[in-house]
């Protein structure tokens, strides 16, 4: 049997980023291709990100269905799934807080005392909960991916701290919404992905009991159970 040891297919993510659409696209709009740009779309990236980079974790919960006439369950369902993002984002901007807070600034009539523009962002007591689609890219120098998330909405926000010595980190988990029947998809030139076809087993060679079932051929010197001389 051949060693499946192969370090080749080990995989960094050195390089990656977050890009965002406000407003869910329909699917003739998202991306086909892992180096399609997403601008184009009117994606906008997020920025730096914590040094955690991004967790992305697909889950599939199932419940179990158990009978009178067995002590174990009989069979499993899906119950739930889900596709999820999570990060923190470094830079603090018009389009990280919008996401973050899920409301806009806006620019006010007064100014600072020093004669800066001021701006404004209202937290709302009733807020609305805006649809996004999201796109994370990451790559080394063996292959690229990307995730595509058509329909999401972010589902939890961290605090963020103020202090001395720490930078301002907007922490945000983005959850999948379904979107055709998809949570999402992937996109990737990674060679070592490609399906494998199945090996091609030729089958078994017949034994002559099992192909030759035909009568055997008579020797035309036996005739009538007897043998005939040669030229009788």
């Amino acid at each position: 049997m051949a060693n499946a040891n192969n370090a080749s297919q080990i995989r960094f993510a050195p390089k990656g980023k977050l890009s965002v659409h406000f407003g869910a696209l329909p699917s003739a709009s998202l991306p086909k291709a892992v180096d399609e740009d997403l601008t184009a779309a009117g994606f906008i990236e997020l920025g730096y990100t914590s040094e955690d980079g991004v967790e992305i974790t697909p889950k599939i919960e199932t419940d179990e269905l158990s009978v009178w006439q067995s002590s174990v369950p009989v069979l499993r369902y899906v119950k739930s799934a889900s596709f999820q993002i999570k990060s923190t984002l470094q830079q603090v901007n018009a389009t990280t807080t919008r996401l973050f807070y899920g409301a806009e600034w806006a620019k006010t009539t007064e100014k600072t005392k020093s004669g800066r523009d001021q701006y404004r962002l209202d937290l709302s007591s009733n807020p609305d909960l805006a649809e996004i689609s999201l796109a994370v890219d990451w790559s080394d120098d063996t292959a690229s991916y990307r995730a595509v998330i058509g329909r999401a909405m972010v589902s939890d926000r961290g605090s963020i701290s103020l202090t001395r010595t720490k930078n301002q980190g907007l922490e945000l988990t983005i959850d999948a919404l379904d979107s055709d029947s998809l949570l999402g998809y992937l996109l990737s030139d990674d060679p070592s992905i490609s399906p494998t076809p199945p090996p091609v087993i030729p089958p078994a060679p017949k034994s002559l009991t099992d192909s030759d079932t035909s009568s055997p051929i008579e020797n035309p010197l036996e005739i009538g159970g007897g043998k005939k001389p040669i030229g009788a």
